[in-house]
């Protein structure tokens, strides 16, 4: 949402967060499916123009089921994210981190090498990250260890390119650049969807307000929040929609 926004500073932009029921990249592909479906639907009532699905799990396994059933353009995470990283790599060799259920898929992987067929994969579920994200734990011995332990395969391996794939995951690119050194590029699946994005909208002038929609309030969210926006939204509702 920082990149849509950084991006997109003119247009209103409508996010729904299922904060009752995230973790999502733990959950099996058919509940994903279906949280999916249901999140999408409650923003059409909205209504929106276009879906964003910014979570690379949604992105990764329910992506088709979303353009198959909505009457608006949908935009994932993967595809952007993989084809920033085969254009950036140089050797071929590219990085993956993600969540449990986004390795599993193979999306990040299959939408490589569409692109480039040559590309060596390698990709690495790491499940403390989100909650060491929401947490604040981004640059501490916690986050350095968790970091140093998902990265040896890749490390090893000599990636050049490394696909940040989940939106929790860019909290800790000045670590991951620490840790990797300069010649590792960092791929923010969130900015190259925000550029694809971008492309696809009228960018309005003015100011576009942010309204969040969320399905829980858990009290540390104001604090989450202004991780990931930059700043606290003004605008937050609590919902609840078929399923939700």
């Amino acid at each position: 949402m920082r990149a849509l926004r950084a991006r997109l500073p003119g247009v209103p932009l409508l996010y729904l967060g299922d904060t009752a029921r995230v973790p999502y990249g733990t959950r099996s592909a058919e509940t994903v499916r279906r949280y999916a479906l249901e999140a999408a639907r409650f923003l059409l009532e909205r209504p929106a123009q276009m879906v964003v699905a910014a979570c690379n799990t949604v992105s990764a396994v329910a992506l088709d089921a979303l353009a198959e059933a909505l009457p608006v353009p949908v935009v994932g995470v993967v595809e952007p994210g993989a084809a920033a990283a085969a254009r950036a790599t140089r050797s071929g060799r590219i990085g993956i981190i993600a969540t449990e259920a986004t390795v599993a898929s193979r999306a990040y992987e299959e939408a490589i090498h569409r692109r480039l067929p040559t590309a060596r994969t390698l990709a690495r579920p790491c499940p403390l990250l989100v909650p060491l994200a929401e947490a604040g734990w981004v640059d501490n011995d916690v986050a350095r260890a968790a970091l140093a332990h998902y990265l040896a395969d890749l490390r090893r391996e000599e990636v050049d390119t490394l696909v940040l794939g989940c939106t929790h995951y860019p909290l800790f690119k000045p670590l991951l650049a620490e840790l990797l050194g300069p010649g590792v590029t960092l791929v923010d699946s969130a900015e190259a969807t925000a550029e694809v994005v971008a492309g696809r909208v009228d960018a309005a002038a003015g100011e576009g307000d942010l309204t969040v929609y969320l399905t829980d309030l858990p009290h540390t969210f104001t604090q989450v929040a202004g991780r990931f926006l930059g700043e606290p939204p003004r605008h937050v509702f609590q919902v609840r929609y078929a399923g939700g």
